[in-house]
């Protein structure tokens, strides 16, 4: 069987998909015009991530979980106050669920695990950025691999809380 790109695994999987994200700059990659509109003081546009929303909304509808664990830590930088005060409280209306590993006060226990995709706990695939955040490419990894991302995965989340109440603790 030819491996399958992230799209594909996207468009297939069944039950979840699981994200850990340990960057604290993702500018280079996605919306960077959102992301400078954000700098500028600017509001956030009503269909900002629309597109994104719509096809959370759909996979949610159908039984499934999409949720992530993002590494960070206090004080936040430009891109992660964006990430998280634009995209993470806009795609949460999505169905899509985050939860924050805050590794301010504790050392971080997943400490050189790359950021990934898991598909219904059996495909992972490791996402690449250069040092300023630049999307390089996904890496799907083989199945022998996914127990090892399970147990980040686990740690990760066993570590992590709910965005929402991180966010009316340290958020803006």
């Amino acid at each position: 069987m030819a491996s399958k790109t992230l799209g594909e695994l996207f468009d297939t999987f069944q039950r979840e998909a699981f994200r850990l994200e340990t960057l604290d700059d993702y500018s280079k990659s996605g919306n960077v015009e959102a992301y400078r509109a954000f700098l500028a003081g600017a509001p956030q546009p009503a269909d900002y991530n629309e597109e994104w929303v719509s096809e959370l909304r759909s996979h949610i509808s159908n039984g499934k979980r999409i949720y992530r664990v993002h590494i960070l830590s206090r004080p936040l930088t430009p891109y992660l106050r964006f990430e998280l005060g634009w995209g993470y409280r806009k795609n949460a209306t999505g169905g899509e669920e985050f939860f924050i590993l805050d590794t301010t006060e504790r050392p971080n226990p997943l400490e050189g695990v790359p950021d990934f995709w898991q598909m219904d706990s059996l495909t992972p695939a490791v996402m690449s950025y250069s040092a300023d955040g630049a999307f390089l490419g996904t890496h799907v990894l083989a199945g022998d691999r996914a127990e090892e991302f399970r147990a980040y995965r686990d740690t990760a989340m066993r570590h992590a809380e709910p965005f929402s109440e991180w966010w009316a603790k340290y958020g803006e």
